[in-house]
Protein backbone atom coordinates (compact mmCIF):
# COMPACT_ATOMS: atom_id res chain seq x y z
CA UNK A 1 0.00 0.00 0.00
CA UNK A 2 1.77 3.33 -0.91
CA UNK A 3 2.11 6.13 1.25
CA UNK A 4 0.58 9.36 0.77
CA UNK A 5 3.13 12.06 0.98
CA UNK A 6 2.70 15.90 1.65
CA UNK A 7 4.80 18.38 -0.27
CA UNK A 8 6.68 20.86 1.89
CA UNK A 9 6.88 24.29 0.22
CA UNK A 10 8.23 27.48 1.66
CA UNK A 11 7.52 30.65 -0.37
CA UNK A 12 6.84 28.57 -3.39
CA UNK A 13 9.75 26.58 -3.22
CA UNK A 14 9.82 22.82 -2.88
CA UNK A 15 11.73 21.71 -0.04
CA UNK A 16 10.67 17.73 0.05
CA UNK A 17 7.87 15.74 0.42
CA UNK A 18 6.74 13.57 4.13
CA UNK A 19 4.02 11.57 5.09
CA UNK A 20 1.90 12.27 7.88
CA UNK A 21 1.44 10.21 10.82
CA UNK A 22 -1.96 9.63 11.74
CA UNK A 23 -2.64 11.60 14.88
CA UNK A 24 -5.16 14.56 15.16
CA UNK A 25 -2.29 16.85 15.53
CA UNK A 26 -0.30 16.31 12.18
CA UNK A 27 -2.21 18.75 10.52
CA UNK A 28 -1.49 21.76 12.65
CA UNK A 29 1.96 20.85 13.45
CA UNK A 30 2.63 21.04 9.89
CA UNK A 31 1.30 23.96 9.47
CA UNK A 32 2.31 25.61 12.50
CA UNK A 33 6.11 24.48 12.28
CA UNK A 34 5.63 25.50 8.26
CA UNK A 35 4.62 29.31 9.21
CA UNK A 36 7.33 29.69 12.15
CA UNK A 37 10.10 28.24 9.75
CA UNK A 38 8.79 31.05 7.22
CA UNK A 39 8.62 33.63 9.33
CA UNK A 40 11.88 33.32 10.57
CA UNK A 41 10.88 32.55 14.24
CA UNK A 42 12.23 30.57 16.75
CA UNK A 43 12.26 26.70 16.35
CA UNK A 44 11.59 23.87 19.17
CA UNK A 45 8.85 22.10 20.47
CA UNK A 46 7.48 24.64 21.93
CA UNK A 47 5.44 24.14 18.70
CA UNK A 48 4.29 21.24 19.63
CA UNK A 49 3.87 20.94 23.16
CA UNK A 50 2.80 22.93 25.56
CA UNK A 51 4.47 23.40 28.68
CA UNK A 52 2.13 21.77 30.66
CA UNK A 53 2.66 18.53 28.42
CA UNK A 54 6.45 18.52 28.58
CA UNK A 55 6.12 18.49 32.43
CA UNK A 56 3.79 15.87 31.81
CA UNK A 57 5.59 13.85 29.62
CA UNK A 58 9.15 13.82 32.04
CA UNK A 59 6.72 11.55 33.86
CA UNK A 60 5.39 7.54 32.55
CA UNK A 61 2.58 8.32 30.12
CA UNK A 62 -0.25 5.31 29.56
CA UNK A 63 -0.06 4.18 26.21
CA UNK A 64 3.68 4.28 26.39
CA UNK A 65 3.31 8.23 24.70
CA UNK A 66 3.13 6.79 21.48
CA UNK A 67 1.16 9.84 19.68
CA UNK A 68 3.67 11.99 21.23
CA UNK A 69 6.32 9.77 19.80
CA UNK A 70 5.04 10.17 16.54
CA UNK A 71 4.38 13.81 16.98
CA UNK A 72 8.15 14.08 17.99
CA UNK A 73 9.34 11.91 14.68
CA UNK A 74 7.26 14.11 12.48
CA UNK A 75 8.81 17.58 13.91
CA UNK A 76 12.35 15.79 13.74
CA UNK A 77 11.66 14.68 10.06
CA UNK A 78 10.18 18.39 9.46
CA UNK A 79 13.78 19.76 10.80
CA UNK A 80 15.64 17.43 8.47
CA UNK A 81 13.82 18.67 4.96
CA UNK A 82 13.93 22.37 6.16
CA UNK A 83 17.51 21.99 7.96
CA UNK A 84 16.57 23.45 11.50
CA UNK A 85 18.02 22.50 15.01
CA UNK A 86 16.14 19.66 16.17
CA UNK A 87 18.33 18.62 19.16
CA UNK A 88 15.73 19.37 21.60
CA UNK A 89 13.16 17.65 20.33
CA UNK A 90 15.75 14.64 20.03
CA UNK A 91 16.80 14.98 23.71
CA UNK A 92 12.86 15.08 24.63
CA UNK A 93 12.54 11.59 22.56
CA UNK A 94 15.26 9.90 24.14
CA UNK A 95 14.51 10.59 27.27
CA UNK A 96 10.57 9.35 26.75
CA UNK A 97 11.66 6.05 24.95
CA UNK A 98 14.13 5.74 28.28
CA UNK A 99 10.92 6.25 31.03
CA UNK A 100 9.59 3.65 29.14
CA UNK A 101 12.09 1.24 28.71
CA UNK A 102 12.98 2.14 32.60
CA UNK A 103 8.70 1.30 33.43
CA UNK A 104 8.53 -1.81 31.31
CA UNK A 105 11.58 -3.40 32.65
CA UNK A 106 9.91 -3.63 36.30
CA UNK A 107 7.46 -6.08 34.40
CA UNK A 108 7.31 -10.08 33.97
CA UNK A 109 7.22 -9.47 29.60
CA UNK A 110 5.41 -12.79 29.37
CA UNK A 111 2.93 -11.41 31.52
CA UNK A 112 2.43 -9.21 28.81
CA UNK A 113 2.93 -10.77 25.37
CA UNK A 114 -0.12 -11.12 23.61
CA UNK A 115 -1.57 -13.16 20.57
CA UNK A 116 -2.79 -11.33 17.91
CA UNK A 117 -3.18 -12.64 14.82
CA UNK A 118 -5.60 -15.70 15.93
CA UNK A 119 -7.54 -16.59 19.29
CA UNK A 120 -5.58 -19.72 20.38
CA UNK A 121 -1.84 -20.38 20.11
CA UNK A 122 -0.64 -23.49 17.41
CA UNK A 123 1.96 -25.56 17.56
CA UNK A 124 4.82 -24.11 16.53
CA UNK A 125 8.65 -25.90 15.59
CA UNK A 126 10.89 -22.84 15.76
CA UNK A 127 11.08 -18.99 17.42
CA UNK A 128 12.23 -15.45 15.92
CA UNK A 129 12.53 -12.33 17.18
CA UNK A 130 12.22 -9.14 15.55
CA UNK A 131 13.50 -6.57 18.18
CA UNK A 132 12.99 -2.86 17.77
CA UNK A 133 16.17 -2.48 19.96
CA UNK A 134 15.71 1.50 19.57
CA UNK A 135 12.98 1.69 21.40
CA UNK A 136 12.82 -1.69 23.99
CA UNK A 137 16.31 -2.17 25.14
CA UNK A 138 15.51 -3.62 28.53
CA UNK A 139 17.96 -6.16 27.37
CA UNK A 140 17.58 -8.05 30.58
CA UNK A 141 13.92 -8.71 30.52
CA UNK A 142 14.02 -9.79 26.79
CA UNK A 143 16.76 -12.53 27.58
CA UNK A 144 14.67 -14.21 30.55
CA UNK A 145 11.21 -13.61 29.55
CA UNK A 146 11.44 -14.69 25.66
CA UNK A 147 14.87 -15.49 24.36
CA UNK A 148 15.88 -18.06 27.06
CA UNK A 149 12.62 -19.66 27.55
CA UNK A 150 11.61 -20.20 23.99
CA UNK A 151 15.46 -21.27 22.94
CA UNK A 152 15.36 -18.57 20.38
CA UNK A 153 18.33 -19.36 18.43
CA UNK A 154 21.11 -16.22 17.73
CA UNK A 155 20.77 -16.37 13.77
CA UNK A 156 16.69 -15.90 14.15
CA UNK A 157 16.96 -12.60 16.38
CA UNK A 158 17.21 -10.04 14.17
CA UNK A 159 18.04 -5.68 14.97
CA UNK A 160 17.96 -2.96 13.51
CA UNK A 161 19.01 0.17 14.20
CA UNK A 162 20.23 3.99 12.60
CA UNK A 163 23.46 5.65 12.85
CA UNK A 164 22.07 8.18 15.93
CA UNK A 165 20.36 5.50 17.78
CA UNK A 166 23.45 3.58 17.46
CA UNK A 167 26.33 6.30 18.86
CA UNK A 168 24.14 7.41 21.80
CA UNK A 169 23.31 3.45 23.10
CA UNK A 170 25.83 1.11 21.32
CA UNK A 171 28.07 1.50 24.51
CA UNK A 172 25.28 0.44 26.90
CA UNK A 173 23.29 -2.05 24.69
CA UNK A 174 26.65 -3.95 23.96
CA UNK A 175 27.39 -3.52 27.96
CA UNK A 176 24.50 -5.53 28.58
CA UNK A 177 24.86 -7.63 26.04
CA UNK A 178 27.87 -8.75 27.34
CA UNK A 179 26.15 -10.27 30.57
CA UNK A 180 24.27 -13.14 28.27
CA UNK A 181 28.16 -13.74 26.09
CA UNK A 182 26.69 -11.44 23.41
CA UNK A 183 27.36 -8.44 20.75
CA UNK A 184 24.67 -6.81 19.22
CA UNK A 185 26.98 -8.72 15.71
CA UNK A 186 25.86 -12.29 17.53
CA UNK A 187 22.86 -11.55 16.34
CA UNK A 188 21.18 -10.58 13.02
CA UNK A 189 22.16 -6.88 13.27
CA UNK A 190 21.69 -4.17 10.81
CA UNK A 191 22.67 -0.52 10.91
CA UNK A 192 20.66 0.88 8.54
CA UNK A 193 19.98 4.52 7.11
CA UNK A 194 18.71 7.19 8.40
CA UNK A 195 15.28 8.34 8.28
CA UNK A 196 11.76 7.97 9.81
CA UNK A 197 10.46 4.25 9.92
CA UNK A 198 14.00 3.02 8.17
CA UNK A 199 14.80 0.38 10.80
CA UNK A 200 10.93 -0.78 10.94
CA UNK A 201 11.35 -1.19 6.99
CA UNK A 202 14.11 -3.67 7.26
CA UNK A 203 12.87 -5.76 10.35
CA UNK A 204 9.74 -5.95 8.03
CA UNK A 205 11.86 -7.01 5.31
CA UNK A 206 13.67 -9.70 6.98
CA UNK A 207 10.30 -11.24 8.21
CA UNK A 208 9.10 -11.45 5.00
CA UNK A 209 11.96 -12.39 3.00
CA UNK A 210 12.24 -15.43 5.64
CA UNK A 211 8.51 -16.64 4.58
CA UNK A 212 8.03 -18.28 8.10
CA UNK A 213 5.45 -20.93 8.52
CA UNK A 214 4.47 -22.64 12.15
CA UNK A 215 6.77 -20.38 14.31
CA UNK A 216 6.73 -18.16 16.79
CA UNK A 217 7.59 -14.51 15.93
CA UNK A 218 8.17 -12.13 18.85
CA UNK A 219 8.22 -8.09 17.42
CA UNK A 220 9.38 -6.27 20.51
CA UNK A 221 8.57 -2.67 19.51
CA UNK A 222 6.64 0.09 20.61
CA UNK A 223 5.50 1.27 17.30
CA UNK A 224 1.70 0.74 16.51
CA UNK A 225 1.84 0.82 13.09
CA UNK A 226 4.90 -1.60 12.72
CA UNK A 227 2.74 -4.44 15.04
CA UNK A 228 0.32 -3.44 12.00
CA UNK A 229 2.63 -4.03 9.41
CA UNK A 230 3.45 -7.68 10.57
CA UNK A 231 0.10 -8.60 11.23
CA UNK A 232 -0.88 -8.19 7.51
CA UNK A 233 2.23 -9.89 6.26
CA UNK A 234 2.12 -12.99 8.42
CA UNK A 235 1.76 -16.70 7.36
CA UNK A 236 -2.14 -17.82 9.55
CA UNK A 237 0.26 -20.60 10.76
CA UNK A 238 2.74 -18.13 12.55
CA UNK A 239 1.83 -17.16 16.27
CA UNK A 240 2.42 -13.84 16.03
CA UNK A 241 3.66 -11.95 19.56
CA UNK A 242 3.88 -8.64 20.62
CA UNK A 243 4.44 -6.46 23.52
CA UNK A 244 1.03 -4.79 25.04
CA UNK A 245 1.31 -1.08 26.26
Amino acid sequence: MSIHKQKVSIEHKYRGSIAFPETIEAKDIFFTVKQSYANHEKMGIHLIFSKSKLQKLKKYQKGSSETELLNLDFYIELGEILNFNTQDAQKLKNSILLTNDTAHSSFNITKRLKLINKQHKSKAIKSYLFWDIENFSSISSIFNDIIEPYNIEDKNIFLAANPDSLYLKKAEWEANLYDYGKTLHSFSFVKCDHGKNVADDVLLNNFQELRLKGSNVFILTFDRELKERFTEVTHPSNNLFILAT
